[in-house]
């Protein structure tokens, strides 16, 4: 869990304030949403401050229990602009849906980002 800190005033005496390294609330971290297609044709989705170290993870065998058995390919989808909360809801949004939802999901980011 994250901490946000609360300034704290002259009329709190006893409260010591956060220390400097957790000085970042959790809203101001942009969290993303991605898809991987995997060794196996299947897609994996997650969510991640940084897509490219969890992908990094992933490969080395440091990510998700999913990867075992099967290679992460490459990053298929990816969407950005999200909280931490917003993010996870995304995710299960996803991760409900039938593959060939995902794939056309995954084709509109295609032919999206690659004109």
């Amino acid at each position: 869990m994250e901490y946000c800190p609360v300034p704290v005033t002259k009329a709190d005496p006893g409260v010591k304030e956060a220390p400097p390294a957790r000085t970042t609330c959790h809203t101001s971290i942009l969290w993303h949403v991605y898809i991987i297609l995997c060794s196996d044709n299947s897609l994996y989705t997650g969510i991640t401050t940084d897509v490219e170290r969890r992908f990094s993870q992933h490969a080395e065998g440091r990510g998700a229990k999913y990867f075992r058995g099967r290679q992460p390919v490459q990053v298929v989808y990816r969407e950005s602009g999200h909280n931490r909360s917003s993010a996870s809801k995304r995710e299960i949004r996803i991760k409900a849906m039938n593959r060939a939802d995902k794939m056309l999901l995954v084709d509109l980011y295609t032919r999206l980002n690659n004109p």
